[in-house]
């Protein structure tokens, strides 16, 4: 089974205005509530892929309930752990001649919180996948995906981390699975500015150096590179098609690194396994990004043809 966890689960409210006004009344052409975080995001594709998923994390108020109830009706497994006080974010996308985002607060998530997440964590068994995706809040320690891991690690869970900086950092010594930042994310990991596809292999190799087992970059329009725990390096340019939404195209191409994975694995033969569950990751993340909604499967097939 897949988990994935999220912290500050939310509703993105997107919004399209012709030409923002600041200052006036500004009238809506069109809009759209979905939950979000990306650990949902993740199981959401998986589930549109045929792979079965348990959303793990927190909600809180009459937003937790709504991300709930969106999350069942899509089809995915949850088993969220409910805080008394406060709500659920509230994410607002702000769509117009630029793209604006304003983030909600969540709910303080204590101690007595996280013990419940442990003890459903406990409950992993070996083979598990577990998707550790998005940021905290700032109740939260920064160390608290590595002491996930470390809390597993006796399972021989595969644990997958799309994080940034320490949070992403903190877990390499504990040897992911996966991890997949961005290449701007990888950047910031050590302060510098990447631009050519030598430099982030080059600063990607360092990650598997500091523990990671495969590395994963994504890099919007100019597609993806992989460095594999095999000493393999594959690079792909995206498809071609029209942007129109960014949001959950880098937990698009995450679900549809491990559809593949997890596709390969059923057969004898994975002389290709991660050639193929990078071509699915790549695929999976474009035919989110080309559409107001997040990856479904016939888009996905459509574009891994093309890569």
């Amino acid at each position: 089974m897949i988990y994935t966890v999220t912290f500050s689960p939310c509703l993105d409210y997107a919004v399209w205005v012709e030409e923002l006004k600041p200052g006036q009344v500004n009238r809506v052409e069109k809009e759209n509530m979905l939950p979000g975080g990306k650990g949902i995001n993740v199981s959401i594709v998986l589930n549109n892929l045929g792979f079965e998923s348990t959303a793990l994390g927190f909600i809180a108020g009459f937003t937790g309930r709504e991300i709930e109830k969106q999350i069942k009706a899509s089809g995915c497994h949850s088993d969220f752990i409910n805080i008394e006080k406060g709500n659920s974010r509230i994410n607002i996308k702000l769509k117009s001649k630029e793209e604006t985002d304003i983030n909600g607060i969540g709910p303080i998530i204590e101690a007595a919180h996280m013990n419940q997440l442990f003890d459903q964590l406990d409950q992993l068994k070996q083979e598990d996948i577990l998707v550790l995706a998005g940021s905290i809040p700032s109740c939260v320690s920064t160390t608290i995906y590595c002491d996930i891991m470390e809390r597993v690690q006796s399972k021989k869970v595969r644990v997958v981390v799309d994080a940034t900086k320490k949070l992403l950092v903190n877990v390499l010594e504990k040897k992911p699975f996966l991890i997949k930042p961005n290449h701007h994310e990888l950047g910031e990991i050590f302060d510098v500015e990447l631009k050519e596809n030598e430099e982030i292999i080059y600063y990607a190799k360092k990650l598997q150096e500091k523990g990671a087992r495969n590395v994963l970059i994504s890099m919007a329009g100019d597609g993806a590179i992989f460095l594999s725990e095999n000493g393999d390096i594959l690079a792909s340019k995206a498809p071609k098609g029209q942007v129109v939404n960014s949001v959950g195209a880098g937990d698009s191409m995450v679900a549809g690194f491990l559809a593949g994975y997890l596709e390969q694995m059923g057969y004898k033969n994975t002389t290709n396994l991660y050639q193929y569950a990078f071509k699915m990751g790549v695929a999976t993340g474009s035919a989110s990004a080309f559409s107001n909604q997040l990856a479904r499967k016939e888009e996905v097939f459509k574009l891994l043809k093309m890569i």
